[in-house]
């Protein structure tokens, strides 16, 4: 039988930024998150009740504490680590559903606020804005492995773009700083490198972008192949070779393009880029003329993935784009 661990009022659970796998579940008395709302960041505060458990994804996720625990009035709590409370839900299905329900509601939460972010991008600089203001955002709020992802979001969809230079500083400067308040991510495996001076084919892999992003397309195109013909580092491999497949595209390389990304495809069939590298096969054959395959690629990346990715978007684009012809 878990014990009932006792806490005064005004006592602090846990801080944000700390790393534990404890999960909680509050028996008797109050506590209250604080955290800053993405869209705002005014301190949010969110009221934890009887019954309740908290403290569940960052300990799961093996990741930061994105909240600081108040206690309000002197309160009881049953504390877990995570194989105990994973022993737990295992024997009551009751407390999925409810882990089910409260991560829908925040996810949906979390949706609408970046949507609203997008929106004032849009009608202050359009989505391109929009995107590089989120990294900021992130970066200030020091939530620094979501800034890394907004950032190399953007460099991704704009690698010209008005923010393009601001937006590769920013993510070198992210590389090297402390790691406090990063957390590994799959999409992101930089961010599992903070702390630690960068390596010389993370240098060479974001000079590289850098060269892309001022349309220097050969010279970038020379820097992604010898990370891949130096092969020493996995991540940094899979993330050139999808670069390497831009700058065929950029340089109207579109044969050389199709054929990379589809050895790149076989050879790396969950690679986080993907769908995009797909989009960039479509339209290498629409740049080519053939119609049929160009709407056959796009069709297939809206098969993937939901409607409201931005790749999504410019694959819908296109379609419209190739009606009637």
């Amino acid at each position: 039988m878990q014990k009932a661990v006792a806490y005064k009022s005004n006592s602090i659970v846990f801080f944000k930024g700390d790393m534990n796998d404890k999960v909680y579940i509050l028996k008797s008395g109050t506590v209250n998150l604080r955290f800053n709302d993405i869209e705002t960041g005014q301190e949010i505060h969110d009221v934890i009740k009887t019954g309740e458990f908290f403290g569940v994804k960052s300990a799961l996720g093996h990741y930061p504490r994105e909240e600081t625990a108040v206690v309000m009035n002197d309160a009881t709590m049953l504390v877990f680590t995570v194989p105990e409370f994973e022993q737990v839900i295992l024997k009551n299905t009751r407390i999925i559903m409810k882990m089910l329900k409260v991560f829908s509601n925040q996810l949906r939460r979390i949706h609408k606020q970046v949507q609203n972010l997008l929106s004032k991008g849009e009608q202050g600089g359009g989505p391109e804005a929009g995107l590089f203001r989120i990294g900021e955002y992130y970066m200030h709020a020091r939530r620094y492995r979501q800034a890394l992802y907004a950032f190399s979001r953007y460099l991704t969809y704009y690698p010209s773009g008005k923010y393009a230079s601001e937006a590769t500083k920013n993510i070198e400067m992210l590389e090297s700083q402390p790691s406090h308040g990063y957390s590994p991510d799959q999409e992101t495996p930089e961010a599992s490198r903070v702390g630690n001076e960068l390596s010389e084919m993370a240098k060479q892999y974001y000079n590289g972008v850098s060269l892309f992003s001022q349309q220097k397309h050969e010279a970038a195109l020379k820097e992604f192949k010898h990370i891949i013909m130096t092969g020493e580092d996995a991540e940094y491999t899979a993330k050139s070779l999808y670069e390497i497949g831009r700058c065929y595209y950029s340089l109207s390389q579109y044969d050389q393009c199709i054929q990379h990304y589809s050895g790149m495809i076989q050879k790396y069939p969950h690679h986080s880029e993907l769908v995009d590298a797909l989009y960039y096969v479509g339209s290498c054959y629409e740049k080519k003329g053939d119609i049929q395959k160009a709407k056959g690629f796009y069709t297939k990346i809206l098969s993937m993935i939901s409607d409201d990715k931005p790749v999504a978007r410019k694959a819908k684009k296109s379609l419209k784009n190739l009606e009637g012809k």
